[in-house]
């Protein structure tokens, strides 16, 4: 069967779906997965990737061997994409600023990110159409998104006027979102104060704090908040926070609100990614991808608590 007679187009997204090649007859090819939160938070995610893999006939155990580690949202472990480096793995798949460590450390090994707030200010590739040397993945546009979410805050909201907006200290990739944050604010009349806890013990104390005078809580989308979602929520619920995501997960977990596009969608694209460079094609030549949905997520439990009425 000819390539072309094998290309079928799904909703925004275009898939190829390559018939067996020789890429299947080398052995085994490794994949270093390093999760930037915890094993739990990112279950769901970790299994769309593995499912879309092994549709694509990438089996784990059999054509291919998936190594994973989790760094829990801690800055100290985005070293541990050494690990993978060291073993000479065919595609490490990573997120955050483990990103930049891995791609200090290596040009050769392709690196695939599932998810980025802004990967060209994070410096992990040149520009979204042509990604340039070793590494390539999807972006959230989280930072586009930030006055949306900012809006729709406002609307349940009554009488708003101060949003604390939170993303851990070790989070560089955060910055230009927190930064977005604060242009789209004078317009909807809000207040922004920053908070940027470094470790978990600095969350308890950061969110008590603001209680005292934020209306909201904006979480930006990065690795400490991602490992400890639980505990933001439980602290956002005693002061009577609102809170806002990037992702649904959060809202899930007993958040307010989210509005970002779809991550286990995104997961099943990075496979996709990872496939075509098991087949030969190089991270330089693989445009990063965009989501064109997004999904508004309420949890009506929380809001009820909290006296709002959506």
């Amino acid at each position: 069967m000819r390539r072309r007679e094998v290309v079928t187009g799904l909703g925004a997204w275009g898939i190829v779906f390559w018939p067996a090649t020789s890429a299947m007859t080398k052995g085994p090819r490794t994949i270093g997965f390093l999760g930037a939160g915890t094993q739990a938070g990112w279950q769901r995610w970790f299994e769309a990737f593995k499912t879309r893999l092994d549709q694509l006939g990438w089996v784990d155990g059999r054509t291919i061997t998936i190594q994973t580690r989790w760094m829990e949202g801690r800055s100290d472990r985005f070293a541990d994409v050494h690990r993978f480096i060291d073993q000479d793995v065919d595609v490490i798949v990573t997120g955050g600023d483990a990103v930049l460590e891995a791609k200090r450390a290596t040009s050769k090994i392709p690196i695939v990110f599932p998810l980025s707030a802004d990967p060209i200010g994070a410096g992990f590739v040149d520009s979204l159409p042509r990604p340039g040397r070793n590494v390539t993945g999807l972006s959230i546009q989280s930072a586009d998104l930030a006055g949306k979410r900012l809006e729709f805050l406002r609307e349940v909201v009554p009488g708003l006027r101060r949003v604390a907006v939170m993303a851990g200290a070790a989070s560089n990739s955060s910055t230009v979102e927190i930064n977005e944050v604060r242009a789209a604010a004078p317009a909807l009349g809000l207040e922004i104060s920053a908070i940027r806890p470094r470790t978990i013990g600095d969350i308890a104390p950061a969110i008590e704090g603001i209680g005292k005078t934020a209306q909201a809580l904006y979480v930006c989308p990065e690795p400490l908040a991602n490992a400890n979602r639980n505990e933001i929520n439980r602290l956002a619920a005693a002061s009577r926070l609102p809170t806002i995501y990037a992702f649904r997960e959060y809202v899930e977990a007993g958040g307010f609100m989210s509005y970002g596009p779809n991550v286990t969608d995104l997961f099943r694209r990075t496979a996709e990614i990872v496939d075509k460079i098991l087949r030969g094609a190089t991270p330089a030549e693989i445009p990063v991808e965009q989501p064109t949905k997004f999904e508004l997520a309420i949890n009506l439990k929380t809001a009820k608590a909290l006296g709002l009425e959506v």
